[in-house]
C-alpha cells in the first residue's frame, strides 16, 4: 500500500509535525516516498489556492518545529527547495512562516547559517519578473522588513552571523552590467544594515563595497562617452558657461554638439544613469546620517576609503562628489577633516603619485566648496606653500619635470586655489597679510622655474589677477609675461595634459548636480567679481553667494525626472572664445581626470 498524497490527508498542526518528523527519519533509512512529497510543496508557488497556501505553511512551521532533525548530508534536496524559495512570489503568510523557519534552521546548527543568510541576502533584489510585473511600494516593503528583521533575529541567537554576513553582502553585490534597478536596490539594502541595529558590525562594510561599486561604475564612463573629438582639439578647457555668445549661434555651427544633444547624450549612458541613481541613493543617506548625528562617524570610514580606492583611481571622474557633499552637510567637521587629510598626504606622504592626485584634490576642493570658510582655505593654502618654500631651500636650479613633479604638483595648486579665491582674501585684512607673507614669490621665481612648467592656462590667469589685484608675488617681468606651452609645461602634465586634473570640476550626472549646485563655487561667480571696475568687497561677496540659476527648482514647479542641469556648467572643450576674456582663456577647469600613470 502506497503513501497517501498529502494533499488528500486531513492533518491537525500537532500530526503534521508528527508526519513531518517521521518523513524525515524515514528518509535518512531510505524510505523517502513521504519525504519527497514534502520537497513538492515547497517546490509549489505558481497559482497557489488558498488550500495550497494553507498546506505550504503548515508545512513550513512543521519543519520549524523539527530542524533538529534536518540533516545537511540526507536532506538535501529539502533544504535546496526551501533555500530557492522567494519572498517575492508569496503573500505575507508563506513570507511569515518561511523566515520563522529560516531563523530556527540557523541557530539549530552551525552548518545552516551560511545557507540562511545567503538567501536572505539573494532577496534583497527580487526575480526579474518582479520588475515586468510593476509590482507597488507595498510588495517591496513587505519582503525587505521581513528580509532585515530576520537577519536581526539570527545575530541575535548567532554572534558570529554577522561576519559570515559582511562576506556574504561583499560577495553578491551586483555586477557594474547588470540593470539599474536590481543594483538600486541592492544598495538600499546595503545602506540599511548601515543605519540599521547591526550597523556598528557590519556598517564598514556596506559603506566600503558602496564606494568600490562607485568607482568601478565610474570608470567604466570613459571620457569619448562626453566629449566628442572634435572638443578636444583646443589646448584650454574651460566650462561651457564661458562660450562667446548667444548659445543659439554656437549650435547653428555645431549642431552635433547643441547644450541639450550633448547632455542627453551622456546622461542617458547606461553606466552614467545608474552611477548617478546610487550617488543620489548615497546623499539621501548622508542625509539622514547627519539628521541623526552619526555622520561624522560615517565619514571617517568614508574618508578611509577614498584613501584606499578613489585618490589612486586614475579615471575617477564623479565618485569623490560623495565626499564633497558629505562636508557640504557638516563643514565645521567633515570639511575641516578633509582638508586636513588631503594636506597630510600632499606634505607627509610617500608616493608620489598619490602627493600629486591629493594635492590636486586639495585644489579643487578649497576652489570649489562654497561652503569652507575663507580663513580655512588660507590656513590650508600656507600648508601647501610652506612646504613648496622648503622644497626650494634644498634644490638647485634645473627644470626637471619629472624629478620634481610633486613640487610643480603643489605650485599649480597654489596658482588654481589663488585663481578662485584671491579676490575674497584680499577682501579680508588679515587674511591679506597672511597671503602676502606666504612667499608665493619665492617659489614661483625660483630657478626651478614653475610658471615654465605649470599649466599655462592656470599659470596666465594666476598672473592677470595678481597684476588687477596689484599684489606684489612676482617681480614685474614675470608678471607682464605670457607663458605659452612649453615642452616642460608638457612633460609635467603628460599626454593631453591627463596628468593635470581637478576632480571637483562641474558634475555632469543630471540627478546628483542638483545636490551639489547650491554649495558649489562656478567660474562665472569669480569671474563676476571682478568684470567691472571699482568692484567692492560687498560685491565680492555679493558674487560667491548668489547661485546666477543654480538655485534647485521647487517640486512644484519641475519634474524630477525633466530635470536637466545648466549645460553652460559643464567641463567640456569648446572652440576658442578667448576673445570674451580680452586674449586670455580663464583658468581652468579641466574635466575630472587623474595620472595615467596611478
Amino acid at each position: 500500500m502506497g503513501v497517501p498524497d498529502m494533499d488528500e490527508l486531513s492533518f491537525t498542526d500537532s500530526q503534521l509535525h508528527y508526519y513531518v518528523k517521521d518523513a524525515l527519519k524515514s528518509a535518512i533509512q531510505g524510505d523517502c516516498d513521504f519525504y519527497n512529497q514534502l520537497v513538492a510543496v515547497m517546490h509549489r508557488k505558481e497559482r497557489l489556492s488558498a488550500a495550497d497556501v494553507a498546506l505550504l505553511v503548515t508545512c513550513l512551521k512543521a519543519l520549524t518545529g523539527a530542524v533538529s532533525c534536518i540533516d545537511i548530508s540526507h536532506h538535501k534536496s529539502l533544504l535546496a527547495a526551501i533555500l530557492r524559495m522567494s519572498l517575492w512570489d508569496y503573500g505575507t503568510d508563506v513570507m511569515d512562516a518561511l523566515t520563522d523557519a529560516l531563523e530556527s534552521l540557523a541557530s539549530s546548527n552551525g552548518e545552516h547559517v551560511n545557507l540562511c543568510l545567503e538567501m536572505l541576502v539573494s532577496n534583497f533584489v527580487p526575480p526579474s519578473a518582479y520588475f515586468e510585473k510593476h509590482r507597488g511600494p507595498s510588495k517591496k516593503s513587505e519582503v525587505l522588513d521581513r528580509v532585515h528583521s530576520t537577519l536581526i533575529d539570527i545575530a541575535n541567537v548567532v554572534p558570529l552571523s554577522p561576519m559570515i554576513l559582511e562576506k556574504l553582502v561583499r560577495d553578491k553585490m551586483p555586477h557594474v552590467y547588470v540593470k539599474e534597478q536590481p543594483i538600486v536596490m541592492y544598495v538600499e539594502s546595503m545602506l540599511r544594515l548601515e543605519s540599521g541595529a547591526m550597523g556598528e558590525l557590519v556598517g564598514s562594510m556596506a559603506l566600503i563595497v558602496l564606494m568600490d561599486k562607485l568607482i568601478e561604475l565610474d570608470v567604466e564612463i570613459a571620457w569619448k562617452d562626453i566629449l566628442e573629438d572634435d572638443f578636444q582639439k583646443d589646448v584650454f578647457d574651460f566650462e561651457l558657461e564661458d562660450l562667446a555668445g548667444p548659445a543659439d549661434n554656437f549650435n547653428q555651427e555645431n549642431k552635433d554638439y547643441t547644450r541639450e544633444a550633448s547632455m542627453q547624450r551622456f546622461c542617458t549612458g547606461n553606466h552614467a544613469e545608474k552611477l548617478d541613481s546610487l550617488m543620489v541613493l548615497t546623499f539621501e543617506h548622508l542625509q539622514c546620517c547627519y539628521e541623526t548625528g552619526r555622520l561624522v562617524q560615517v565619514f571617517e570610514i568614508l574618508l578611509q576609503s577614498f584613501r584606499i580606492t578613489v585618490l589612486t583611481a586614475y579615471k575617477s571622474k564623479f565618485a569623490q562628489f560623495v565626499m564633497f557633499y558629505a562636508c557640504s552637510l557638516d563643514p565645521e567637521n567633515c570639511g575641516k577633516l578633509f582638508a586636513d587629510a588631503l594636506a597630510d598626504i600632499f606634505v607627509n606622504g610617500v608616493h608620489p603619485e598619490w602627493r600629486m592626485s591629493a594635492v590636486a584634490y586639495l585644489a579643487s576642493y578649497l576652489a570649489r566648496a562654497k561652503f569652507l570658510p575663507i580663513p580655512l582655505i588660507a590656513t590650508m593654502l600656507e600648508r601647501v606653500v610652506d612646504w613648496c618654500s622648503k622644497y626650494c631651500k634644498n634644490r638647485g636650479s634645473d627644470i626637471n619635470p619629472k624629478a620634481h613633479k610633486v613640487f610643480y604638483a603643489g605650485c599649480q595648486a597654489t596658482m588654481y586655489v589663488l585663481c578662485f579665491r584671491m579676490k575674497q582674501m584680499l577682501a579680508l585684512p588679515r587674511l591679506k597679510s597672511q597671503l602676502k607673507l606666504m612667499q608665493i614669490d619665492d617659489i614661483l621665481g625660483h630657478p626651478l622655474k614653475p610658471l615654465q612648467v605649470c599649466l599655462p592656462s592656470i599659470v596666465d590667469e594666476f598672473l592677470r589677477q595678481v597684476k588687477e589685484n596689484r599684489v606684489c608675488f612676482l617681480p614685474e617681468r614675470l608678471a607682464d609675461q605670457d607663458f605659452l606651452e612649453s615642452e616642460h609645461s608638457t612633460v609635467f602634465g603628460g599626454i593631453e595634459k591627463q596628468g593635470m586634473f581637478f576632480p571637483f570640476d562641474p558634475i555632469l550626472l543630471a540627478n546628483c548636480d542638483r545636490y551639489i549646485r547650491p554649495n558649489y563655487v562656478y567660474w562665472s561667480m569669480v569671474r563676476s567679481s571682478y568684470d567691472e571696475e571699482g568692484t567692492s568687497d560687498e560685491d565680492v561677496a555679493d558674487a560667491y553667494d548668489r547661485e546666477d540659476g543654480m538655485s534647485i527648482p521647487d517640486e512644484e514647479e519641475s519634474d524630477a525626472d525633466e530635470f536637466i542641469p545648466g549645460f553652460e556648467k559643464m567641463s567640456i572643450t569648446p572652440r576658442d572664445s578667448s576673445h570674451r576674456f580680452g586674449g586670455r582663456m580663464p583658468s581652468k577647469i579641466r574635466p575630472s581626470m587623474s595620472p595615467e600613470s596611478l
